[in-house]
């Protein structure tokens, strides 16, 4: 009697699992169709919630400091510098004649004294020939430590100009004492002509030239009337000299006949005891 119950109790338990299972095959198919099918021209379909805007930037505030722009990256700058470049106060640059001395410290063998040759170069010892002319020392140093990083690591040196050109001008022309002067600090055009002893009584103090070196191959030339200048007793207009400049005195139209009238004059004197 027992065991006919428990058959029963477990064909009732599996038939009803069995209906259940069918139930749910023949439903999902019909749940699936309506979850899937688009909302009919009558039916409403459900309204999504809105989205939120974005928040609007906020005033700027002209006290607070803005974010500055990235900096885009500058090109090389235009070099205007040559060798022929002529200094007038400031840095020295390497003439043909100098003498520079060279001292490694942590590398004793490198010790050299360098004379700069007439066409500008140096012999640097292990590296060969550079060019400095025209350079400055600090340009001199930079070419020296380019020069031997491949020998030594990071270059400790000192470069010191033993013996230089001192910067100088020249006058010519209707000086009292034409020749070459040291240029000492701050010149101007009339000092200069009072170093060379002052002008001639031929001179033409009206035609001053100036002749300055340009480049290598130019010159530049610069007429000052002086005599205007005295005139008007105002010297702001009198130029500073630089080293390198020539001064030329032109001699004026009585100083250029006068060899002339001196000739007429000799011809014409009268002998009264000739007669």
């Amino acid at each position: 009697m027992r065991d006919s119950v428990r058959r029963i109790g477990w064909s009732g338990a599996l038939g009803c699992t069995c209906a259940v299972v069918m139930f749910v095959a023949v439903q999902s198919p019909r749940l699936i169709a309506q979850a899937t099918q688009p909302a009919t021209a009558g039916q409403k379909a459900p309204a999504l919630p809105p989205k939120p805007a974005p928040p609007s930037p906020a005033p700027a505030d002209p006290q607070q400091p803005t974010a500055a722009e990235p900096l885009q990256p500058a090109g090389a700058l235009p070099s205007t510098d040559s060798e022929w470049t002529v200094w007038t106060s400031g840095r020295y640059r390497i003439t043909p004649g100098d003498v520079i001395e060279l001292r490694f410290p942590f590398v004793p063998e490198l010790d050299q004294t360098l004379a700069v040759q007439p066409d500008g170069y140096v012999t640097l010892r292990e590296v060969g020939d550079i060019r400095v002319q025209g350079r400055t020392l600090p340009q001199f140093r930079a070419q020296v430590n380019e020069a031997y990083m491949p020998f030594v690591r990071e270059p400790v040196f000192t470069a010191v100009l033993k013996e230089f050109e001192k910067p100088y001008f020249v006058a010519v022309g209707e000086v009292t004492k034409p020749g070459r002067y040291e240029l000492r600090g701050a010149t101007t055009l009339t000092q200069a002509i009072a170093y060379a002893g002052g002008q001639t009584g031929k001179a033409s103090m009206a035609d001053v030239v100036i002749f300055r070196p340009f480049t290598e191959d130019t010159v530049s030339v610069k007429q000052i009337n002086v005599k205007q200048m005295w005139d008007k007793r105002d010297l702001s207009e009198d130029p500073l000299l630089r080293p390198g400049d020539t001064i030329y005195i032109s001699k004026s139209a009585m100083g250029k006949m006068q060899p002339i009238l001196s000739k007429i004059g000799l011809g014409l004197y009268f002998n009264p005891f000739q007669f």
